[in-house]
């Protein structure tokens, strides 16, 4: 079960690296963001709730995990009490009925071990969704149906989890690992609820659409210096409210909602502490500098600057300049009933309303730790900084290493194996709708030691 539950949180971080020439086709040009207000709040605080909080209140009983789980004895996040030898992605919490259960929490997809360090906000790019976990779900519900007394709480504490498992599970199944489903995850839970009430309803009340694309998870820390979340920039208005969708897995009313609501100002304030990771290792300090001076001179308009000059441009990439793989953004526009339940539903009610204006096209993002954030692209394709500054170089089909994931330093990403066919499901395959390699073609002008320069320099951001 615990590869299905996984994030609502649909993912914010597209493209890495981008430079266009001043000449534009077709009269698009880059689109600025404009800012919205946000809530403030104890980065502390958030950083407990996310960490301990129940914005998930329905889960696995206590008693039964371990069943199933094996205690987690290096305790990442040093918790304590019942959250102590449970994985950093599952936190203990009291079901609405006093059971205590264990249920995901946002770091399913906002948290991943490198190097045998928990990195919170780097986006989990080792995830699996290509087993079908019905199976699982039926299992839990029927073993704890059968159980009476006071033991029949269990069921009760557990049912909107399994419920929601039982839905989605068929339909959330891709035959490659380490990509995220989150858009198609969101499609699955809305078509079962009320826009305005939130309640579940059996039947599907939306058209889904066909195909399940992927994404790559973004950072976290790379949201302070951005005007709209996800990757084509249509999460306007309050970030909040998008962060805390999470509890749509099992919310039973606008009243949960609300109350969980309440507490993502102060989760938003510590994703706005989270600063990136460090390069840990040697850097050419004059090959950075070469690399810094050909980056301002042909990065900067869409990635902005670093260091004492630091601004980010809060730029939209038209389809036409950028040209990556279009089926993430295009899925909006060929499916706008999910765009119109959110923009009727709950959560654009209030003083802090959010909304999602469609956009062909995606967000450049901020390269702040870019080192440590492969694979590259919004739908994870490219393996490491090399391939992503020449696309000639971008192996059709490859694989790496998902039990002992193994990490290049010298042009940062997964060290991986070229194949000449699809083969197993490590296997990535650009080949598949939506999984292209295809765009991001700015590096490609550049000659080889410029670069390794820029790549040295991307080490120090």
């Amino acid at each position: 079960m615990k590869k299905i539950i996984v994030l609502i949180f649909i993912t914010f971080f597209c493209l890495a690296f981008v430079t266009l020439t001043e000449k534009y086709v077709d009269g698009e040009k880059p689109e600025f963001i404009a800012p919205s207000k946000q809530r403030t709040g104890n980065a502390a605080i958030g950083f407990n709730y996310l960490t301990t909080g129940d914005y998930i209140k329905s889960g696995i009983p206590y008693s039964l995990y371990f069943f199933g789980a094996q205690k987690d004895e290096k305790n990442y996040l040093q918790r304590t009490g019942d959250n102590k030898n449970i994985t950093y992605s599952f936190t203990a919490v009291k079901a609405p009925n006093g059971e205590l259960v264990v249920a995901p929490n946002c770091l399913q997809c906002h948290a991943q071990v490198f190097d045998d360090k928990l990195v919170v906000g780097l986006g989990n790019s080792l995830s699996d969704y290509t087993v079908n976990q019905e199976s699982t779900a039926l299992f839990a519900e029927n073993f704890l149906k059968k159980l009476t007394g006071n033991e029949a709480k269990k069921y009760d504490a557990a049912k909107d989890l399994i419920q929601s498992i039982k839905t989605i599970a068929p339909n959330l199944v891709t035959g490659t690992k380490g990509v995220n489903l989150a858009d198609h995850l969101a499609y699955l839970l809305v078509s079962h609820r009320d826009p305005e009430t939130l309640k579940w309803s059996d039947k599907n009340l939306m058209e889904l659409p066909d195909d399940v694309i992927p994404t790559d998870v973004p950072a976290w820390w790379l949201l302070k210096k951005k005007n709209a979340m996800f990757y084509n920039g249509f999460g306007r208005g309050d970030f909040g409210r998008f962060l805390m969708a999470s509890n749509l897995l099992t919310v039973t009313s606008t009243e949960e909602a609300k109350e969980v609501d309440s507490h993502f100002n102060d989760v938003l304030a510590y994703i706005n502490s989270i600063e990136p990771p460090k390069y840990p290792k040697s850097i050419d300090t004059k090959m950075a500098e070469k690399g810094k001076d050909i980056f301002m001179a042909t990065c900067k308009k869409c990635h902005g600057t670093y260091g004492e000059e630091e601004a980010y441009p809060n730029l939209l990439i038209p389809a036409n300049i950028i040209k990556t793989d279009s089926m993430l953004y295009t899925a909006n526009y060929s499916n706008p009933q999910f765009i119109e339940w959110f923009n009727k539903s709950w959560f654009t009610s209030g003083d802090h309303p959010a909304k999602l204006v469609p956009y062909r096209g995606y967000i450049a993002p901020p390269l702040d730790g870019v080192w440590i954030t492969a694979p590259y692209l919004h739908n994870g394709s490219v393996p490491d900084l090399e391939t992503l500054l020449n696309s000639k170089k971008r192996p059709k089909y490859w694989q790496r290493n998902f039990t002992t994931p193994s990490y290049n330093y010298e042009i940062p990403g997964y060290h991986y194996e070229v194949k000449n066919e699809p083969g197993s499901n490590e296997v990535y395959n650009t080949t598949l709708k939506g999984f292209s390699n295809a765009g991001h073609y700015f590096g490609d002008k550049l000659s080889d030691p410029e670069r390794r320069a820029v790549i040295e320099y991307l080490k120090t951001l």
